[in-house]
């Protein structure tokens, strides 16, 4: 293993190019009954490159990858990576307004999957489209670089779409560590969608070290698990309520499968009940369950084991790539048990991590960087979230911005005012409701297929309350707190 001052990089294409030189028939990718083995899947991202090359792409341009879970989405990955792209994967399922004005803040060279009656000033390509077969498929003449290789989309807290752009690059060490605790030849199954950070990064990460990854197209408990035994799986992200679901099964069922190939269960997005995460260890044992929290600005993460957390029992774990401060509202450091706004530095410094289009960078104060995360350290250092940040609810592992479904209904014309909360949900973690002071009576129904024209699927509420006056104060704040109290 090279030392980080020594490291020798090469790029995303010539790492597939070797992996499929040295073993060309090895599984690389499965989505259903189908299997791409290394040198299918590099061969059939050169043609694609091609293709879109042919259409305008250069290094440095963004791609939009509007695609369900299936292996056409890492198909797309690799060959706009072997361009030198930046990609910019987003939910299939975004309703137009969202769509527009994500794509109006990056404006993208090519979109993939997007509707093509949308009259977009940049070239569209359906999800099922697939290059000439005369188009060559031998590795392609130039060895780009992205810089950054992806980008991440934000309803951010201003209910305004922003994007988060990285500054790492579309390259790695071939025989540095994969990292998120990856080793080589890993086999990874992924049931989350692959457009959200932790999905796409174990199977990005998996692939470049050389390992299999398993796609599911949607989330299924037991389908989940007998993925993990017919593909002799080492590892499985998930988010809380995936967690959930699977211990909602009949135990019986839960435990017919083999899981004994699974090295480590790794869970994040949101906060994971403390009896869920106990009956997990108690199931798979301590060593094999693994949580860690971070944000998209990639400002730092933590990480804990099951051993660790067992003595450190509702802790995030402890920083491993950053420095973690916590403050009070002055911009006093705050001693260990004590609660205040989780202030972090990465090792490469401030605002080095991201970049951002559509937002002002992050809050700062003396050198380090805050996302909005109120938490706490005790004195080994393993840091607690108190509130993950202020306003935002974590429904399922997605982030709800109530300002964005707020925005959404305020152009009701019934609808004097309103307000979004998050209440607790032994499934979701917690489940959007939404607070609605009306001119007139609403029924429930009309407002949920308002919504349904303006937002995706998760954020629109599960639950609506009616009440008779404003929820703003004299002053204009809205106290979310207390109206979730």
């Amino acid at each position: 293993m090279h030392s980080d001052s020594m490291a020798i990089m090469i790029s995303v294409g010539a790492r597939v190019a070797q992996l499929a030189a040295a073993a060309p028939d090895r599984p690389m990718v499965t989505c259903g009954e189908r299997t791409l083995s290394r040198r299918e899947l590099d061969r059939r991202s050169n043609r694609l490159a091609r293709d879109y090359r042919s259409r305008g792409v250069k290094p440095g341009d963004v791609i939009v990858i509007a695609l369900p879970n299936d292996i056409a989405f890492v198909e797309t990955v690799l060959a706009g990576l072997k361009l030198g792209a930046t990609l910019l994967p987003i939910s299939p399922k975004l309703p137009a307004p969202e769509r527009r004005a994500i794509l109006d803040l990056v404006r993208p060279t090519l979109g993939i999957g997007l509707p093509a009656d949308d009259g977009f000033a940049f070239q569209v390509l359906p999800t099922t489209f697939s290059p000439d077969e005369a188009i060559s498929d031998e590795k392609l003449e130039e060895d780009a670089i992205s810089r950054p290789p992806r980008g991440l989309t934000s309803g951010g807290s201003t209910g305004r779409p922003k994007i988060i752009f990285t500054t790492d690059l579309g390259a790695l060490d071939p025989d540095g560590p994969p990292g998120m605790h990856i080793e080589l030849e890993d086999r990874v199954v992924i049931p989350g969608p692959l457009y959200h950070g932790m999905p796409f990064a174990y199977a990005y990460r998996t692939l470049l070290a050389g390992g299999h990854v398993v796609i599911m197209k949607r989330f299924d408990p037991v389908e989940c698990l007998a993925a993990v035994e017919r593909y002799a799986i080492h590892v499985l992200p998930v988010v809380p309520t995936m967690m959930s679901r699977i211990w909602d099964l009949d135990e019986a069922q839960r435990n017919a499968f083999d899981l004994s190939s699974l090295r480590m269960v790794v869970h994040s997005a949101s906060s994971c009940p403390a009896w869920l995460k106990e009956r997990w260890i108690e199931w798979l044992g301590a060593g094999r369950i693994h949580e860690f929290y971070g944000s998209s600005e990639r400002i730092g993460f933590t990480w804990i084991t099951g051993t660790e957390w067992l003595s450190h029992k509702g802790s995030v774990g402890r920083p491993f790539d950053n420095v973690i401060r916590i403050l009070d509202e002055s911009g006093k450091e705050l001693p260990p048990g004590e609660v205040g706004e989780i202030f972090m530095r990465h090792k490469q410094g401030v605002g080095t991590t991201y970049r951002y289009i559509g937002a002002e960078a992050l809050r700062q104060q003396n050198g380090y960087e805050t996302v909005g995360d109120m938490g706490w350290v005790d004195e080994d250092g393993y840091l607690f979230i108190a509130d993950r940040r202020v306003d935002m609810i974590i429904s399922g592992g997605a982030n709800v911005y109530p300002a964005e479904v707020e925005a959404a209904l305020e152009h009701h014309p019934g609808i004097n005012d309103c307000a979004v909360i998050g209440l607790p949900d032994s499934d979701l973690g917690a489940r959007v409701h939404a607070i609605v002071y009306a001119v007139h009576p609403i029924a429930e129904q009309e407002l949920r297929a308002w919504l349904h024209e303006r937002l995706v699927g998760y954020k629109i509420p599960h639950s609506f309350e009616f009440v008779s006056q404003s929820l703003h104060d004299e002053a204009g704040k809205l106290r979310r707190s207390q109206l979730r109290n």
